[in-house]
């Protein structure tokens, strides 16, 4: 079941998640001073390119070990990890135009969102019809993609409609900045259309 482009896969991946993940940090401007077994976090931070790479194909390679009892072990893991490169793709492109246009709040904030979670939809298509789901079918179908972004388009209503109420009805909370807030309410969204999302591509766009 594993094969070489799987590990290579997983290692682009993770290099990519690292160094967004960075980039994201930086932007924020969090204090990172804080010890975690004797180490600074932002010590930790700057060895992410190295470990997450790393931690990323363990993983993998347990997800084979119980894929092979499993089968959708092996597949569920691959389309998570496609998730954490299409999240910090969404977060990234978020951050980017909050930092150009100086907006953390408003319908401003909610545009901007839905552009960023349209700009990892179209890279999550061809991860997970390529990569994830292994479609068989070695072209990108118009009419499919149609159909995924539809359904999609769900979970852009459910992300962007819990983003929005996090951050303008509910607001920072515990002291967090504006900016850490919109991040906080991003990844809280992607968690709540992350299984939506899978049973939908695995059985409707990218069944076999």
């Amino acid at each position: 079941m594993l094969q070489k482009n799987d590990i290579i896969a997983t290692i682009v991946i993770a290099e990519i998640d690292a160094w967004l993940f960075i980039a994201i940090f930086k932007n924020l401007q969090i204090d990172l001073t804080l010890p975690v077994m004797d180490l600074q976090v932002a010590t930790l931070i700057k060895f992410l390119p190295i470990i997450l790479p790393i931690g990323a194909v363990v993983g993998l390679f347990v997800a084979d070990f119980i894929g092979r009892k499993i089968s959708a072990i092996f597949q569920l893991y691959k389309f998570l990890l496609t998730g954490t490169l299409n999240t910090f793709i969404d977060l990234g492109i978020l951050n980017a135009l909050m930092f150009i246009f100086a907006t953390t709040a408003g319908a401003g904030l909610s545009a901007f969102k839905a552009v960023s979670f349209s700009a990892a939809v179209i890279n999550s298509y061809f991860l997970n019809k390529f990569w994830t789901f292994k479609k068989k079918d070695a072209k990108a179908n118009p009419k499919e993609f149609i159909t995924f972004y539809a359904l999609t388009g769900v979970g852009l209503l459910i992300n962007v409609g819990i983003f929005t109420i996090i951050v303008n009805v509910v607001g920072p909370k515990f002291g967090f900045t504006p900016e850490l807030w919109a991040n906080v309410a991003a990844m809280m969204a992607v968690v709540c259309v992350c299984m939506w999302n899978f049973l939908g591509y695995k059985f409707i766009i990218f069944k076999k």
